[in-house]
C-alpha cells in the first residue's frame, strides 16, 4: 500500500485562506491539522508586536502584527482594530485567494451525533459552492445537499438559485451570547446538533458571528469589514455583526445569497461576562437604533460594485446614524478608508513580501 501515506488534495486547496486573529500560541491548530495542514494561513497578531506568537509546524503561513499593518497600509491602517479580534479583516485584505474561511483560536474541532470528528471547512466549501434561495424558502431547506431537493410548490423559474457569498456556521458547547444572557444563564451549553443548511431570506438580516465563517471573497470582500471596535473606541464585540448588517444589505441588493447552520465547531471557552457587558452595553442600546437603519436601507441602482454599495452604505450611516452618537460618524469616515486601502492593496496585483513556510 505504498500510495496510502499520499494525502489526498483537499477542496480548494490554492484558492482558499484560512485567517485566524490571535493574541496567544496557535497550539489549537494541533486539533485542525488533518484539516487545515494543506491550506494557507494568514494569522493577524493583535496586541503587542513584540510578543513572539509560536505557530505548529508544518503548516505553510504569514503573521501580521501591528507594525506590519502600520508598513502596509502607512496611515489607512486607522481603520483595523486594535486590540480586538476585528483585527483580522486585515487579513480579509492581504489575502489573493478566491474564498476565505476564518475561525477563532479557542475553536476546536466538534463531533457530529455519530461521533465523527466534523470536518467544518469542507462543509463550508461545499455551502459557499452550492447556491443559495433568497427569494423563496424551500421547507426541506437547502435543497442543493444530498438527500434533499426542491419541494413541492417550489416555483421552477427561481430553482437555479442565487449565487452563495457567506456561509456563517454554528457551535457547539459555548454559546455566542451577550453578555446580559451569559450573566442570566452562566452554566448553559449548546448540545443540540441541528443537521440543517439554511438560506437567511432576502430582507432578513441576522447576527453574524465570526468565530466560524466562509465566504467568497472575489463577490463579497470588500463588504467583510468589521468595524471599529476595541482600543480607543467606545464598543466591543459588535465587529462581525456590524460586517454581517452591511454584508446582508449590500448581498439582497446584489441578487447574492447568505447561508447559516452547518457546520459546527467546539466553541471550548466562555469569555468573561461582566468584561463583555462593559464592550457590549452602548452597542445593546445603540441596536435599537441600528436594526432599524438596516431594515429600510436602500442602495440606489447606480450601485454595481460592492465598492460602491459600501461607500453608498457608510453616507447613510454618517447621515442618519450620525445622529445617534458621533462615533458613527468616525466609523462610516473609517468605512471609506477601508475601502481606499482594499483597492489600493488589491488592484495592483502587488502581493505582501511577508511570508513564512515553516
Amino acid at each position: 500500500m505504498a500510495g496510502s501515506s499520499v494525502k489526498p488534495t483537499p477542496l480548494l486547496k490554492d484558492e482558499l485562506d484560512i485567517v485566524i486573529p490571535t493574541i496567544r500560541n496557535l497550539d489549537f491548530l494541533e486539533m485542525w491539522r488533518p484539516f487545515f495542514e494543506q491550506y494557507h494561513l494568514i494569522i493577524v497578531q493583535d496586541g503587542d508586536p513584540s510578543k513572539i506568537i509560536k505557530v505548529p509546524d508544518g503548516f505553510d503561513y504569514e503573521l501580521y502584527n501591528r507594525n506590519d499593518i502600520n508598513r502596509i497600509l502607512g496611515p489607512k491602517a486607522s481603520c483595523i482594530s486594535f486590540k480586538d479580534s476585528a483585527c483580522r479583516c486585515f487579513g480579509y485584505m492581504v489575502s489573493k485567494k478566491k474564498y476565505i474561511y476564518t475561525i477563532d483560536d479557542d475553536c476546536f474541532v466538534a463531533k457530529n451525533p455519530s461521533g465523527e470528528l466534523i470536518n467544518a471547512l469542507e462543509q463550508h466549501i461545499k455551502n459557499l459552492l452550492s447556491p443559495s434561495t433568497p427569494y423563496f424558502f424551500n421547507t426541506l431547506y437547502d435543497p442543493y445537499r444530498e438527500g434533499a431537493d426542491f419541494v413541492r410548490g417550489y416555483p421552477f423559474s427561481f430553482r437555479e438559485g442565487a449565487p452563495t457569498a457567506v456561509s456563517h456556521g454554528l457551535w457547539l458547547n459555548i454559546p455566542d451570547y451577550d453578555a446580559p444572557t451569559q450573566l442570566v444563564k452562566p452554566r448553559e451549553r449548546n448540545t443540540r446538533y441541528v443537521d440543517a443548511v439554511l438560506t437567511v431570506p432576502k430582507g432578513t438580516l441576522f447576527p453574524m458571528c465570526g468565530m466560524n465563517l466562509g465566504f467568497n471573497r472575489e463577490l463579497i470582500g470588500p463588504a467583510m469589514y468589521f468595524g471599529l471596535m476595541g482600543d480607543g473606541q467606545p464598543i466591543g464585540r459588535y465587529d462581525d455583526m456590524w460586517a454581517g448588517w452591511c454584508m446582508k444589505v449590500i448581498c439582497d441588493h446584489m441578487g447574492w445569497g447568505v447561508k447559516t447552520g452547518l457546520p459546527y465547531i467546539w466553541h471550548s471557552k466562555a469569555s468573561n461576562p461582566f468584561v463583555n457587558l462593559k464592550k457590549e452595553y452602548k452597542g445593546i442600546y445603540w441596536q435599537e437604533d441600528l436594526i432599524p437603519f438596516f431594515q429600510s436601507a436602500v442602495l440606489p441602482k447606480e450601485c454595481v460594485t460592492v465598492q460602491q454599495c459600501y461607500i453608498e452604505l457608510a453616507k447613510q450611516v454618517k447621515e442618519k446614524l450620525g445622529k445617534v452618537d458621533p462615533y458613527f460618524i468616525k466609523l462610516a469616515d473609517a468605512m471609506v478608508t477601508w475601502i481606499e486601502a482594499w483597492d489600493e492593496l488589491n488592484s495592483s496585483g502587488e502581493k505582501s513580501s511577508k511570508s513564512t513556510s515553516k
